[in-house]
């Protein structure tokens, strides 16, 4: 185990690239560079708030002194780092928005852990970049614990995830305008110190092919290769892992629908090209089942990255991915008919998570029907995702009647179902029975199935609301029994939590509204 402060840092990204070496912090264009050197900006008083002690012990840092915590509010860079900010473009809501890159995260290089690899540990918050535009490149406190709890929860719910190691308060404060509506108000600042093998984006590639640096595009798109996908060697190499990417997006895409994630931003700049999720901001796990549910209200009112969208965004992103490489191809056929396999490779993963949850024995044909039905009848009550599922599990073999049915999933639900939608439930469930009857393992086998692909334990917005509020009045109570919840989250260990959103969360902001300054 070593210290942040006492360990040698790795430079192998920006002694690879070519980068804007001034330190130069002003907002501008920045072509023919991958990054530009930013220095944090010092902070009054960082203070650790969080500690990520099972993160730390894969990645063998030890638990940090006063130096490491100076490190991690940017009041320190030993000698080994060189602090920059990445470039790239991205599409925005559907739209070209030319260079956006780091606007407020800035990476110190790459940790060797003692076995899983390099890391790039980034400090997000910590001070303006060439690349903040008009931001201040700070991080409030209540955007900070989201990132930082949202990023732990996703990895023990088993969903590629980029992680969060730190918690830092600054001891300053931050002006924001939360929902972009004129009311600005000063909010404690904060800081994360997030980590993933890379922090490299579809909108990487889309900067160099937009301007048309197809060498530079060549250099990052084999190295990225070599450095992430080293199984891939030949003259065909370029292909096949722009087919791994597409694997893993979609398989990704299944993983936050099992669980009922929205990410809220799904950008071509928010998309990984390792299949991590990536940029934790206006996201939210869906309360009652609501294809069309989105929790950003930059969102509004087109739905684009609305939970039922989000396979359908992943393609066309994948897309705008296949464009920008497409340089390095005489012949762009495969490619486009590699893309065109996505929704072949979505639906059969997809397909075969359902039959998981439904703790089926396999996945047969006539499943399809079965597992589409009972959407249709979900969409229809919009029970509570996570409470209905744990009730299908403890659902009585015997229970084929429709009225001890609907008493069984009457506590998932919001508000009572008309007529219509209860006989669909009935129907939906009495098929189900029949189906998990003619099973070929047993009742326990396909329970225990069931049990490790539904969470019991969800973070809900409406509890990461509570603790910020909490947090930001000094108390950290309801923090702390939320990240000890997230590590377990497929056990009954912290039932205090397993129940119906309250009737207040509904319309409260920065419960069931955020902003992409959420």
């Amino acid at each position: 185990m070593d210290n942040l402060s006492t360990k040698a840092f790795e430079k192998v990204y920006v002694s690879t690239f070519e980068g804007d070496q001034s330190g130069n912090l002003q907002p501008r264009q920045t072509p023919g560079v991958m990054y530009s050197k930013a220095i944090p900006t010092p902070v009054h008083q960082p203070a650790l708030l969080a500690w990520s002690d099972e993160l730390a012990a894969e990645l063998g840092i030890s638990e940090p002194n006063e130096q490491d915590i100076a490190i991690l509010g940017g009041n320190l860079v030993t000698p080994s780092m060189y602090p920059y900010a990445n470039c790239y473009a991205g599409h925005q809501f559907g739209n070209w928005a030319g260079q956006l890159g780091d606007g407020r995260a800035i990476t110190l290089g790459e940790w060797p852990s003692p076995s899983k690899g390099t890391f790039e540990l980034q400090l997000k918050g910590a001070g303006p970049t060439p690349y903040s535009r008009r931001g201040d490149g700070r991080a409030v406190l209540r955007s900070s614990i989201r990132e930082y709890l949202m990023s732990e929860a996703m990895y023990y719910l088993g969903i590629p995830t980029t992680r969060a190691l730190a918690l830092v308060a600054t001891g300053d404060q931050v002006l924001r305008d939360m929902f972009y509506d004129g009311r600005t108000a000063y909010e404690p600042g904060a800081i994360v110190m997030r980590t993933a093998p890379s922090f490299l984006r579809f909108g990487s590639f889309e900067m160099l092919a937009a301007r048309q640096e197809t060498a530079q595009l060549q250099k990052l798109t084999d190295w990225t290769i070599d450095h992430f996908y080293p199984h891939i060697t030949g003259p065909d190499k370029t292909i096949t892992w722009f087919k791994e990417v597409l694997d893993k997006t979609a398989a990704l895409i299944v993983e936050w629908l099992r669980v009922g994630f929205v990410h809220g931003v799904m950008n071509t700049d928010n998309m990984s090209v390792l299949g991590l999720t990536i940029d934790y901001g206006p996201y939210s796990f869906l309360d009652d089942y609501d294809p069309n549910f989105t929790p950003n209200t930059t969102d509004l009112p087109g739905r684009r990255y609305a939970f039922g969208r989000q396979h359908t965004v992943a393609y066309w992103n994948l897309g705008c991915l296949a464009s920008a490489i497409a340089p390095l191809f005489e012949n762009t056929d495969e490619l486009s008919a590699i893309l065109e396999e996505y929704k072949t490779i979505y639906l059969s993963k997809y397909y075969t998570m359902m039959a998981a949850k439904l703790g089926l024995d396999q996945l047969k044909e006539a499943d399809h029907q079965l597992i589409d039905d009972l959407e249709e009848t979900l969409d229809r009550i919009k029970p509570d995702m996570t409470i209905f599922f744990q009730l299908l599990i403890s659902l009585p073999a015997t229970a084929d009647n429709g009225e001890e049915i609907v008493s069984h999933f009457q506590s998932s639900f919001y508000q009572d179902p008309d007529t219509a939608s209860l006989d669909k439930l009935i129907l939906s469930i009495q098929s189900y029975q029949t189906r998990i009857g003619n099973n070929a393992i047993t009742a326990a086998d396909s329970k225990a199935i069931m049990k490790a692909s539904n969470p019991r334990f969800i973070l809900r917005n409406y509890l990461l609301h509570q603790a910020i509020q909490e947090m930001e009045k000094g108390e950290n109570s309801l923090f702390l029994k939320l990240q000890q919840a997230m590590k377990t989250p497929y056990s009954a260990d912290h039932d205090e939590f397993f129940k119906l959103r309250p009737e207040w969360a509904v319309t409260q902001p920065g419960s069931s509204t955020l902003s992409c300054s959420s």
